[in-house]
């Protein structure tokens, strides 16, 4: 096996028959045909999974049900730069904060359905496609990305293993619409553009556009776009002019897209604010101004000597931080470290995806292996290829990604999802070769031992599996068909709203984990759903459920609650009606209805409690 590299090239890995992707022959025309039969392969899988065993058309997310209810507002003609939701919280609604970008595809798929389906019909339909239609630009991310760390074989491993960790998670199954598939499929195009051994400015514009919308579509993706953009910028400084018109092309897009979705996006009297969790005019100014001083440095000091350029950039990177200090100095903390600490301790303790590696070892041990294992198995295995002289560049590039990612996974486990998606790509590179040598060899031997071990460890779903059987036995590996009897039997499941959703139209006070639901299928307003721009109404939900019966009907006639639905099964009520026994929840547990409320006559195997507020 040939191994040529230089400090900053691309290693050619060539074995039998395999072509350099860096040349001509390793064209993108190569990759649409495994990439569309990936996709069509692994969509029929997650169809036929949820035909046998879906219980509703909408995921089983929260975020998922509430994008639902957006994108019906929208249609029924809430205004373009108007994201409040009005039916949640006080009085007044709530101002979300999620991008109109995700709303406008599928709102557009739900209105051709309709057009020969009824309004149900054509959401279901929406809904289901969406999600599978997202499998296409992440598996040319992927495999682009694998092509470019491990060759042709690179990309169909990469491939092979993308399509087990779309299995694996939740974001990519119909009814998925919440906006980290999305996310996912930008940020692996946005390395696969970055880590192009060519450094082609196609494929170099591509990242610029795709990390651009991962910041408008959702701001959680900063840090890992932030990364990115680094990347870039120190790669044309160490190289200059050869790597010139790569940053040029990421530079320039990544500021146009920007600036072409803030004022596509932003109403006029918005532009100078600032908020923290979404893209607004402080991210605006500095990512624009970032791509364009990037733009410029490399037109004008490519020629320039190494240390000029890599001087000219810190001088570009000073300037930009104190810029951030001036405009967004709020930024530079959690969007989160504002919460109140009721609702932390109440509410975002208790968020699965918002735990840290310490509350996970607590609460679930057995996931860690799944959240965090192949992450650090790729991120040993870049060093090695880096140590080796292997595409240094690329695997310093999906190292950087990593690390960043993996670094938020143990603040909040919701980044892992990154991390094990990037670690695809580095882990096929090696599993390739070794694929290489045990063919060469033909025999079982150690080549083929440390194929085949490679290969299952960096399936994340192996690990899942085997720390839920080591932490809690067999039996703690459930059938489908239990979860989907499990669901039809939770208090969110649609049949148990009904209801509910005969009542006049009013003011419901329930746990969180009701609320997305119960606008979904009702037309009530409802005081708390998980979303942290929700405080006045999740603190006087907590209030109403924690406190003594007098002062639960001080804050329900306060805030004008006309409906109480109680789940004595949902675990933040069970805690409550626990941890506070003189509280209205316990009460509403053990049947001690007060003479403020009316008990409503519903079906006996609906496991809420419904009841009107007696005026």
């Amino acid at each position: 096996m040939a191994i040529k590299s230089d400090v900053w090239g691309d290693t050619d890995l060539t074995s039998v028959g395999e072509s350099n992707p860096g040349t001509a022959s390793g064209g993108e025309d190569r990759i649409f045909l495994p990439v569309l039969l990936t996709a069509l392969l692994t969509a029929l899988f997650l169809a036929g999974m949820h035909f046998l065993y879906g219980t509703d058309y909408v995921g089983d997310d929260n975020d998922d049900v509430m994008r639902l209810v957006q994108i019906r507002d929208l249609m029924a003609g809430q205004g373009w730069f108007d994201l409040t939701q009005y039916r949640l919280g006080l009085e007044g609604g709530t101002q979300m904060h999620w991008s109109r970008l995700i709303d406008v595809p599928l709102a557009n798929l739900i209105g051709f359905f309709s057009l020969f389906m009824d309004m149900r019909d054509a959401e279901a339909a929406a809904l289901f496609v969406w999600p599978l239609i997202l499998l296409v630009p992440l598996f040319i991310g992927i495999a682009a990305a694998g092509r470019n760390l491990g060759g042709r074989s690179g990309m169909l491993v990469a491939l092979f293993l993308g399509a087990f960790f779309v299995i694996a998670q939740n974001r990519f199954r119909p009814g998925a619409i919440d906006h980290h598939n999305a996310q996912l499929a930008l940020i692996i195009l946005m390395l696969a553009g970055l880590t192009d051994p060519r450094l082609n400015r196609v494929w170099s514009a591509v990242a610029g556009v795709a990390a651009a919308l991962a910041i408008v579509i959702g701001a959680e993706t900063m840090p890992l776009v932030a990364a990115g953009c680094a990347a870039m910028a120190v790669l044309w400084a160490w190289m200059g002019r050869p790597a010139m018109q790569a940053a040029s092309a990421f530079g320039l897009c990544f500021a146009a897209t920007l600036a072409g979705c803030f004022y596509l996006l932003t109403p006029p009297n918005a532009y100078g604010a600032v908020v923290c969790d979404a893209f607004s005019g402080g991210f605006y100014f500095l990512g624009t101004a970032g791509g364009a001083v990037l733009f410029f440095l490399a037109a004008l000091t490519s020629d320039r000597s190494r240390a000029a350029r890599f001087a000219a950039l810190a001088g570009a990177g000073v300037a930009v931080a104190v810029a951030a200090l001036l405009i967004v100095p709020e930024c530079l903390r959690s969007p989160l470290a504002d919460l109140d600490p009721v609702l932390r301790t109440m509410w975002l303790d208790r968020v699965a995806e918002a735990r840290s590696v310490v509350s996970q070892l607590k609460f679930s041990p057995e996931n860690l292996t799944g959240f965090y294992a192949v992450p650090l198995i790729a991120l040993i295995a870049c060093v090695w290829q880096v140590r080796r002289g292997v595409r240094p560049r690329q695997n310093l590039c999906f190292a950087a990604a990593i690390v960043v990612a993996f670094l938020i996974s143990l603040v909040q486990v919701r980044g892992s999802v990154f991390a094990n998606l990037l670690a695809v790509v580095p882990l096929s590179a090696i599993i390739a070769e070794k694929q290489q040598l045990y063919r060469a060899q033909n025999r079982l031997g150690l080549a083929a031992a440390q194929y085949i071990l490679l290969a299952v460890i960096s399936i994340q779903f192996v690990w899942m599996i085997g720390g839920a059987v080591a932490v809690d036995g067999v039996d703690s590996v459930k059938t489908h068909s239990t979860e989907a009897e499990e669901k039809l039997a939770m208090c969110d499941a649609p049949r148990n709203m009904a209801a509910l959703a005969a009542e006049p139209p009013g003011v419901v006070s329930a746990v969180s984990n009701l609320g997305s639901d119960i606008l979904r299928f009702t037309p009530h307003r409802v005081l708390s759903a998980p979303y942290h721009r929700n405080q006045g109404g999740m603190l006087t939900q907590l209030q109403i459920a924690m406190g003594t019966v007098d002062d639960a009907e001080a804050f329900i006639r306060g805030s004008g609650v006309t409906l109480v639905a109680f789940c004595p099964s949902d675990p933040e009520a069970r805690d409550i009606a626990s941890k506070y026994p003189e509280s209205f929840y316990a009460g509403l547990a053990e049947d001690r209805i007060p003479a403020f409320l009316e008990p409503v006559a519903i079906a006996s195997d609906n496991p809420i409690r419904l009841y009107r507020v007696i005026e």
